[in-house]
């Protein structure tokens, strides 16, 4: 972005003070990460009133900040915007540099799978356009703006990831983004508590078509029979189901995987054999919807090709880390729901990495009054043949641990309420070089610790 103080003023129709021709390249609500030219934006809670960092925004390079008019004492001979309220201001920016930018706009949401998905699908065409994603978790109603204010101006795409924990919040960063086209990965258990059913979930989802065009295409998980009755009911609505299932419009089979990567085949509306650097079937899922644009947005075969074998993921996303022990872990402990967690166990129980297989599982969290039976049945999932140890860390999963106690001698499973230290001795003692780890826990359980011990 690069915007006049009196651009961004006439964008909110409200008043301002200072050098009207000061250039704005971004905006930031954080001291610790502005850029010379960041908008500062401070907000106003509890214990923090953001507005005693504006000195010090501004001396980290800041070219302007908003202000509350209620909050006494401004800077003096600085670029100041007046503003209400600081959030609505900071969405109402985004929405009118939005109105005017000449990015395509993909929109991504889903249960499992939606940041991945937009790595990938970033990844597989920024070798053909100047492509921007969503950073890190900025998926909300805060990070979503911030994202569209820090797209640069000649930007050919823009793919933005969209997080909600409650209806409504993807209908209103829909509205917001307007996405020519939206992605939705998959349905999955997160949020159950808040949302009540995987029925509640896929609806929250679905919200993303509402801010689509006329001429927008949704993209959507089609071996889902709750996304494909959702869109059963639109018919107005152009869509593109992808999947495993022969009825999608582009099916993957043929899933081969080696310690580089995953090789596959595509039938459909594209028809060839492609590979990522990323192992697991559901990443390969997560592929396809980027194939499918890929192919609306111009690109050939072989590009498609190219981009989607140079990709690269966000951390702890099936990440392979090899030891000094000669241990190999795939670390995926980002965030677990029962979807996504048996998918990862499935891998690990499929492949030939490794024939010592072993997993480390935490707990699984904000699935509601149903978690109890959500852990349990993750024992379903486990094959003994395949698996030969069990680590079970968090207190939910002392559920899934009285399970497994049928399933494996009391030797190849334990459990730790809160003890990283109990596991690692663990590991120590009887992995070896012939051993595969999965780590898979939600977000709050920070599995990734383990790591630490084996670097």
């Amino acid at each position: 972005m690069r915007r006049t103080i009196k651009e961004i003023a006439e964008w909110l129709n409200i008043n301002c003070a200072g050098n009207l021709d000061t250039i704005v390249t971004g905006v930031s609500i954080d001291t610790r990460t502005i850029t010379k030219g960041d908008l500062f934006i401070p907000f106003r809670g509890e214990s923090v009133n953001g507005h005693k960092y504006v000195e010090q925004a501004f001396d980290k390079g800041a070219s302007a900040t908003l202000w509350l008019k209620d909050e006494p004492n401004p800077p003096k001979d600085k670029p100041v915007l007046f503003v209400e309220d600081a959030e609505l201001a900071l969405q109402e920016m985004a929405r009118a540099y939005r109105n005017i930018h000449q990015a395509k706009f993909i929109g991504v949401t889903g249960s499992n799978g939606k940041t991945s998905s937009k790595d990938i699908l970033a990844s597989m065409l920024s070798p053909f356009y100047k492509v921007q994603k969503t950073i890190g978790n900025f998926n909300n109603q805060l990070g979503l703006p911030i994202t569209i204010l820090n797209l640069d101006e000649d930007t050919d795409i823009a793919v933005l990831e969209m997080g909600m924990s409650g209806f409504g919040e993807i209908e209103f960063l829909t509205k917001l983004a307007k996405p020519h086209y939206a992605v939705i990965t998959n349905i999955g258990e997160a949020h159950m508590q808040d949302l009540g059913s995987r029925e509640g979930i896929a609806k929250a989802k679905f919200e993303i078509v509402l801010g689509l065009g006329s001429d927008g295409i949704l993209f959507f998980d089609g071996d889902e029979p709750l996304l494909q009755n959702l869109v059963k009911e639109q018919p107005e609505l152009t869509s593109k189901g992808f999947g495993f299932n022969s009825t999608n419009d582009l099916v993957a089979t043929a899933i081969e995987t080696t310690e580089q990567g995953s090789h596959f085949t595509v039938v459909g509306e594209v028809n060839g054999e492609f590979f990522i650097p990323v192992l697991g079937k559901h990443q390969v899922k997560n592929s396809l919807n980027a194939i499918l644009l890929g192919k609306k947005l111009g690109l050939t075969e072989a590009q498609i090709q190219e981009g989607l074998a140079q990709v690269s993921l966000t951390d702890m996303r099936m990440q392979l880390v090899p030891t000094n022990k000669g241990i190999l872990f795939i670390n995926d402990a980002y965030n677990a729901a029962p979807t996504s967690m048996t998918a990862a166990i499935q891998f690990v129980q499929s492949t030939s990495l490794r024939e010592d297989k072993w997993l480390v599982l935490g707990d699984m969290l904000e699935l509601g009054d149903h978690e109890k039976q959500y852990h349990e049945q993750i024992a379903n999932v486990i094959d003994s043949n395949e698996i030969s140890r069990v680590c079970l860390y968090g207190p939910r999963m002392k559920w899934l641990y009285d399970q497994l106690k049928l399933k494996f001698s009391n030797e190849n499973v334990i459990h730790t309420v809160n003890d990283y230290e109990e596991i690692v001795e663990y590991i120590n003692q009887y992995a070896n070089e012939h051993t595969l780890i999965l780590l898979k826990g939600s977000r709050g359980m920070k599995l990734e610790t383990l790591l630490h011990s084996f670097k």
